[in-house]
């Protein structure tokens, strides 16, 4: 049972932001007086489950995130990571900071997380080794070439959108991390995937977008108000 199984959450912040502003790390921002980074963490931090939190940062921005979630009181260890060049390398550097059997991974830029996510993620943990929240395709996504030019339509009763958080069996997604070291993976799902194992999709919802632009930080100000 997973309740009875240790449980670490990985939160990820050493993105570049590049598509948000220069020089600017989103998790950082407010969104209505609270850094984005904080409403992951206070959420890993009243879970009942999870037994130590990892925050996954930049080296030089390892003083700023002691900085913002030093006014959280925690009795769970918090541990702080340096981050890699990509996601890929950021969350095999939490990996190997811990040790767990099960592993959630949530993005730091999604504000939006509910306690539901983490409580029916790893409900599902004692039938699937991966678990993610995604939302279904509300439009029609094409498969395109390089040159713009489409390739495929595909069924949207089949196409949905990841989101995180995601739940993993922490010794199989280690292992998986080290076989496909030089494999490029946009999320750790796709490792499982590469491997043959069953990934679940449980439906989140569009209030759990990941502040990419400042338009997106605009929407939830107003979805968090």
């Amino acid at each position: 049972m997973y309740k009875n199984k240790r449980v670490a959450g990985l939160i990820l912040v050493a993105g570049n932001s590049t598509r948000f502003a220069k020089d600017r790390n989103k998790n950082f921002e407010l969104v209505n007086g609270t850094p984005i980074i904080n409403y992951s963490l206070l959420k890993f931090i009243n879970n009942e489950y999870i037994d130590e939190i990892i925050i996954v940062g930049k080296k030089e921005e390892q003083e700023i995130i002691k900085k913002i979630i030093s006014p959280l009181n925690s009795i769970k260890k918090i541990k702080l990571v340096i981050g890699g060049n990509t996601r890929q390398e950021s969350v095999y550097n939490g990996l190997n900071n811990i040790s767990c059997d099960i592993v959630i991974i949530q993005d730091g830029a999604r504000p939006g997380i509910k306690d539901v996510y983490l409580n029916n993620c790893l409900a599902q943990m004692d039938n699937y080794v991966g678990v993610s929240i995604g939302v279904r395709t509300k439009d029609t996504v094409k498969i395109v070439d390089k040159n713009g030019l489409v390739l495929q339509t595909t069924d949207r009763d089949y196409t949905w959108l990841m989101q995180t958080p995601q739940c993993f069996d922490y010794k199989i997604l280690k292992e998986l991390h080290n076989k496909y070291r030089n494999d490029l993976v946009t999320d750790d799902c796709m490792l499982l995937e590469k491997a043959g194992y069953p990934v679940k999709i449980i439906e989140g919802d569009d209030t759990n977008l990941k502040v990419t632009t400042y338009a997106d930080l605009k929407i939830m100000n107003v979805l968090l108000k």
